[in-house]
């Protein structure tokens, strides 16, 4: 096991990254919150037949006394209404603000969970069990949480920091082709911002095993969850513009995921397409060498992610949930681009006519 820690003074934490350990959560969590005796396991339709068995059991013989939680998979339970649901089957469980919680699955279901815990009699402590490749190397870090409405994703929402994270890589070996790929969405992302050093490795890890048995696949995982923990220990509600990095390639990658309609693309695929527009942007606007444009577009190519944007999604429409974009401060672009692979910064010389044109060329 790798201990990777995220330091935020009194709401620090840290994230377990290895094999096995949602057999022993119990045990981590009892460390963290020695006091502490109810709880709600917060799990989806699909992980939760294949892991909150054992996350129960742990939990039970560490005495807690847990409640299971089961919402149904996929995007469409981000939401208020489902926020609201799992809240009120922890009341009438008897869950209290001594009580806390714990997120067992996906980005859905850390986001989700994670906004309930920030809610729930104003907030109780949670934990995170993360079990897709998004949200083993990115979402479950960082105390982002959050709902998406009609009009944008992740529109509402807090921050709210678990007190451990334990991203046990096992999950990944049941993901089926198409989840395990569109986590190396964030993962190369990651290594464009951050660290050119991963982009090698990130090839070797496919080469090693596609399907997600890699023995450098729980290397590759803390790497990234390093990167994230460092990023988020510096700036943690994005304040000084370092944790807006994070955001290379969502600003349009967001704006296509809302457009195409929520789980009609992953997020990691529309995060694939966000990616090449950004690269393009960053060759336009920032002198970027089209050949690191082609290296990253080739990761993404070998990882089966999207690289043209459906007939159906409009220009238009993306253009129009972009403009309701979190990262648009007062109307005004904030666009993460490239320098060179490793080099990322903010520019606010992204035009509205930039945007269309990206879009457009994603075609």
């Amino acid at each position: 096991m790798t201990e990777v820690p995220v330091h935020l003074s009194e709401r620090s934490y840290s994230v377990h990254v290895g094999p096995g350990l949602l057999d022993v959560a119990g045990v981590a969590v009892r460390r963290v919150l020695p006091e502490a005796r109810a709880c709600a396991v917060v799990t989806d339709s699909t992980v939760g037949p294949l892991y909150a068995e054992n996350v129960v059991v742990s939990l039970e013989a560490a005495g807690f006394r847990p409640t299971l939680v089961t919402v149904p998979a996929g995007e469409a339970s981000k939401s208020m209404a489902c926020a609201e649901e799992v809240c009120r089957q922890m009341i009438r469980a008897g869950l209290d603000r001594s009580s806390f919680l714990v997120a067992l699955g996906g980005g859905v279901i850390g986001d989700l969970a994670g906004f309930a815990a920030a809610i729930f009699f104003r907030g109780i402590p949670y934990v995170q069990m993360p079990t897709t490749v998004v949200s083993l190397v990115d979402s479950s870090v960082g105390g982002k949480t959050g709902v998406n409405t009609p009009e944008g994703k992740n529109l509402l929402g807090c921050f709210h920091q678990p007190r451990l994270v334990l991203a046990d890589v096992d999950t990944l070996a049941t993901l089926p082709p198409r989840e395990y790929n569109e986590g190396f969405a964030e993962i190369i992302k990651h290594a464009a911002i951050r660290d050119a050093g991963m982009l090698p490795l990130i090839r070797d890890v496919h080469a090693d095993d596609p399907r997600g048995r890699s023995s450098a696949l729980a290397g590759l995982v803390a790497r990234n969850v390093a990167i994230k923990a460092a990023i988020v220990s510096a700036d943690e509600h994005e304040t000084i513009g370092l944790r807006a990095l994070l955001n290379f390639g969502h600003t349009i990658g967001h704006g296509i995921e809302a457009s195409a309609g929520y789980g009609q693309l992953l997020h990691g695929e529309a995060i694939s397409l966000g990616l090449i527009a950004a690269l393009r942007l960053s060759e336009e606007v920032a002198g970027l060498d089209p050949a690191a444009s082609e290296h990253v577009i080739g990761l993404l190519r070998l990882y089966d992610l999207p690289l043209r944007l459906p007939v159906a999604i409009t220009t238009a429409d993306v253009l129009e949930k972009l403009a309701r974009d979190k990262k648009f401060k007062a109307g005004a672009i904030r666009f993460v681009l490239l320098r060179a692979l490793g080099d990322a910064f903010i520019s606010r010389e992204v035009t509205v006519a930039h945007l269309g044109a990206a879009i457009e060329a994603l075609r």
